[in-house]
């Protein structure tokens, strides 16, 4: 990996330009020229490096999402894995060593997609879903540095929010039209939000504007190149879940949310009686033995081992993609 394609990678994962040229502002700071900046990006999505160059929403600000997890039967895993990839509301699906097997996410407009898309994988597989969404979040920013370890990650602050207490609003006519294009990510063009704006059915300022609103309403939780972490060398990641008392969540979690070997941190409802986990982090490393000194080394520090965990690494990766809110023909160009 070249200087440029490090910069690029490493730099604009989260604050992107909101201008009509983006991309010449980046050029401007990497000393080179907008041309160049498009082709190398273009070149790193080819590879697989990035996924793209747009927003990542935040969970339950506007409309409805879930993480959810069933266990399929080790001889139709990879059926039951390719059932659930198939549906365009889910855009993470991965394998993970517990009897709970195939873990991902949906997403859809409103809570009724929701369940209706919930509903559908338990028929077309035969397996009992876990719904089990966001209470709490501690942190959730996903943005990975190119260093030998994740130490020198230039974490956001870690601001606690409880989402059911805030709810999450209906997207207007307009958002879900603006949502949806962008979806897929910026195209890499001189005027990408021209571009976008054309999508959406609305001028280019108007686009800007939106964008603009949801991110100062916290709607995006950040805008930038989306990179993808096993690409990136980041072939080890586990989900660690405690079940902890709820009065001590909150302490535990800002804890965790702080350390930078912590990609990934929140709450989410217990599915009594199959699953009694309460508190979740995420953990990425580029081996097993580095994550799994970084979940002994925490656990020691908070004093979290006299809780009942569980640690469940990632085997195959069977779906990563940005969020689908909005079905493509609710989209203006449908």
């Amino acid at each position: 990996m070249n200087e440029l394609e490090f910069r690029l990678i490493n730099e604009f994962q989260r604050d992107f330009p909101l201008a009509p040229e983006p991309f010449t502002l980046l050029a401007h700071r990497l000393a080179t020229d907008e041309a160049t900046v498009l082709t190398t990006l273009a070149q790193l999505q080819g590879e697989g490096v990035v996924s793209r160059v747009g927003a990542v929403f935040a969970p339950r600000r506007v409309g409805a999402s879930t993480l959810a997890a069933l266990p399929a039967p080790l001889d139709r895993l990879d059926d039951i894995a390719a059932l659930i990839s198939a549906h365009p509301e889910v855009n993470h699906n991965y394998e993970r060593e517990h009897r709970y097997n195939l873990w991902f996410v949906v997403t859809a407009r409103d809570e009724a997609s929701l369940r209706k898309t919930l509903a559908e994988i338990e028929a077309e597989t035969g397996c009992r879903v876990l719904s089990l969404p966001l209470e709490d979040e501690f942190y959730i920013d996903l943005g990975f540095s190119l260093g030998h370890d994740l130490a020198g990650i230039s974490k956001s602050p870690c601001a606690s929010r409880r989402i059911a207490a805030e709810g999450s609003r209906p997207l207007s006519d307009a958002e879900a039209s603006l949502m949806g294009a962008l979806q897929d990510g910026l195209d890499l063009v001189s005027r990408p939000y021209a571009r976008l704006a054309q999508r959406a059915g609305m001028t280019e300022g108007e686009a800007l504007a939106l964008l603009q609103q949801w991110h100062n309403e916290g709607v995006i939780k950040r805008f930038g190149v989306v990179v993808r972490h096993h690409e990136l060398g980041y072939t080890a990641n586990a989900m660690v879940v405690w079940d902890m008392p709820d009065a001590l969540v909150a302490a535990a979690g800002a804890q965790l949310a702080a350390e930078p070997a912590v990609t990934l941190c929140y709450r989410r409802s217990r599915h009594q009686p199959e699953w009694r986990y309460n508190l979740y982090c995420m953990i990425h490393g580029r081996e097993r033995g580095e994550v799994e000194r970084s979940v002994a080394v925490l656990s020691q520090r908070y004093s979290l081992s006299a809780y009942p965990h569980a640690v469940l690494f990632s085997n195959r990766r069977f779906k990563q993609r940005g969020a689908r809110y909005v079905a493509v023909s609710e989209t203006v160009d449908g």
